[in-house]
């Protein structure tokens, strides 16, 4: 895989650069809430721009339905990456129509501009490879060269991460070269033990990761919505708690095969809940009670691990040389939920082992709850992409970069 250093050695002044980037932040209307994701591309844009580049940066954002939708423009999130670069920052207001034609031809030497939402094209996600193909054509009259960054996106097959690179001589930004650098060491080079926290809503989302990591991992912590189905299929009550009640057979089996292999599963002892699901609009209070993870009354849910666990899990993370951490513990978005993901984080700034934070929702509480982002190994900024790394799947997005 060729690097942005390689591609720079060989001169890019005066040259269109293509940046496949990750810009897909959370909005409150027109409101970025975390702008990691643009932090994180901004060393490889400022790094082109200074190299005499003419930088095309593009990206998507939430899941608009092949059209312009106001709702999911990259506007705000270019005047950020123009915040974030101390430089005016272009705006085309389509993906390869006239604004972006005419935005890219009045680009200098050393300038940025920001191409509208890719998905605005049905072209960009068809699962139609001449569709694709002909969206990823009229990309590549933009450019010269293309630079992949947008990590969050890699494990799509779709134009702009797949098809577009190989129109133009391309490169992996530094982002990627970063992302996939840290994942090996949850793969490749493992230090040991090795623990696993995994959270979120639903184990359906988790299964490939979980399969993989029973051959990997040490010890494999579990919280979130998901721990119920867990729960279940040890035969204790959930009350109302989210429960997937057809992945009760494959649970069963990994913790069977855990059991087998010597590796550590580890589940709430005790859980909040309460009668129904928190109001995250207003906050207001929700009075949750504590009870045993195996005692969930009818009419319950549970809607974080409690205090008991947060000390357990602390605990089990304290001596491990490495952790990979995707999923938050509970609903942290409420105050009176966010102290099991508060105590995972927290258990992971004071290990002395190598700490990776999974991207997607677990990034966003390490960043909304407080947390200083250096005290953690590396935080990723892609959820679903670092998901599908380590169930060991090739990433359409990195295999388009292979040389």
């Amino acid at each position: 895989m060729k690097t942005i250093d390689e591609l720079l050695a060989e001169g890019v002044a005066g040259k269109r650069v293509f940046v496949r980037a990750d810009l897909n932040v959370p909005l409150a209307g027109t409101t970025i809430t975390d702008d990691g994701r643009i932090r994180a591309v901004q060393p490889t844009v400022a790094r082109l721009a200074e190299a005499g580049a003419r930088v095309i940066v593009a990206s998507h954002l939430g899941r608009p339905k092949g059209a312009p939708d106001p709702a999911f423009s990259l506007a705000p999130a270019a005047a950020r990456l123009g915040e974030l670069l101390g430089a005016d920052v272009a705006f085309a207001t389509d993906t390869v129509g006239e604004s972006a034609k005419a935005v890219v031809a009045a680009l200098a030497d050393g300038q940025v501009a920001v191409l509208e939402n890719l998905r605005f094209n049905p072209g960009e996600t068809s699962k139609d490879d001449a569709e694709r193909g002909a969206f990823a054509d009229d990309l590549a009259e933009l450019a010269d060269l293309y630079v992949g960054d947008g990590f969050g996106a890699v494990h799509r097959k779709h134009a702009s991460v797949y098809d577009l690179p190989a129109r133009l001589p391309h490169a992996a930004g530094y982002l990627i070269a970063t992302e996939v650098g840290v994942l090996k060491k949850l793969t490749d080079d493992v230090k040991r033990p090795y623990a696993v926290v995994l959270g979120g809503a639903k184990v359906s989302d988790k299964l490939g990761v979980i399969d993989h990591l029973l051959e990997k991992a040490d010890r494999i912590l579990i919280g979130g919505g998901m721990v119920f189905t867990f729960l279940k299929a040890q035969g204790h009550e959930t009350g109302s708690s989210l429960l997937q009640e057809d992945q009760i057979p494959a649970v069963q089996d990994y913790l069977r095969r855990a059991d087998e292999r010597g590796v550590e599963f580890v589940l709430p002892v005790d859980v909040l809940v309460a009668p129904e699901f928190p109001d995250l609009k207003t906050k207001a209070p929700a009075h949750p009670t504590t009870v045993a993870a195996d005692a969930i009354p009818a009419g319950q849910m549970g809607l974080d691990i409690g205090p008991e666990t947060g000390r357990l899990y602390a605990s089990k993370l304290a001596d491990a040389e490495t952790v990979f951490w995707n999923g938050p513990m509970g609903v942290f978005e409420h105050p009176d939920y966010a102290e099991g993901t508060k105590a995972v984080a927290q258990a992971l700034v004071d290990s002395p082992g190598f700490s990776v934070v999974g991207g997607g929702d677990s990034a966003a509480a390490v960043r909304i709850l407080g947390f200083d982002e250096k005290a953690f190994g590396h935080i990723s900024t892609g959820g679903g992409a670092s998901l599908e790394y380590l169930e060991g799947k090739t990433l359409p997005g990195l295999a388009a970069l292979e040389d």
